[in-house]
């Protein structure tokens, strides 16, 4: 397998991961996703939530509203471009917001993952609410 295919692969994983994480709640889970210094762009309103920190207090408040009236969002990766010259890449996609199971929000986003040691970590994610 390529390197580019290996960085692919693995931050698909990771996403996957990510998806699996805010299915279920998980903040352990989602914390060694996130570089620490991560920024995260709203797709509605453009808030900014700058830090895993600050990541992770809004994900303890999305988590906090009872399971059946809970925001539940996927980010469905449609390429990754891996960088021939720094140890980044660039993911493109679509995202979905449910609740009960009724899509309430979706549109594009854009992240941007770092090679931090063996893994890849997300660095900043765009989300743009197009529906």
């Amino acid at each position: 397998m390529s390197t580019d295919a290996a960085a692919d692969l693995a931050i698909r994983l990771r996403r996957a991961a990510f998806n699996r994480a805010l299915a279920a709640g998980d903040l352990a889970a989602i914390g060694p996703l996130l570089a620490p210094d991560v920024v995260l762009v709203t797709g509605t309103d453009s808030a900014v939530l700058a830090g895993r920190k600050a990541q992770l207090q809004a994900w303890k408040r999305e988590f906090a509203a009872p399971a059946a009236e809970r925001n539940r969002y996927v980010r469905t990766p449609a390429a990754v471009t891996v960088s021939a010259v720094e140890p980044v890449a660039m993911e493109q996609g679509e995202w979905t917001c449910t609740v009960a199971e009724t899509i309430t929000a979706r549109g594009s986003y854009a992240a941007k993952w770092r090679r931090i040691g063996e893994d890849w970590a997300i660095e900043a994610e765009l989300f743009v609410t197009l529906g």
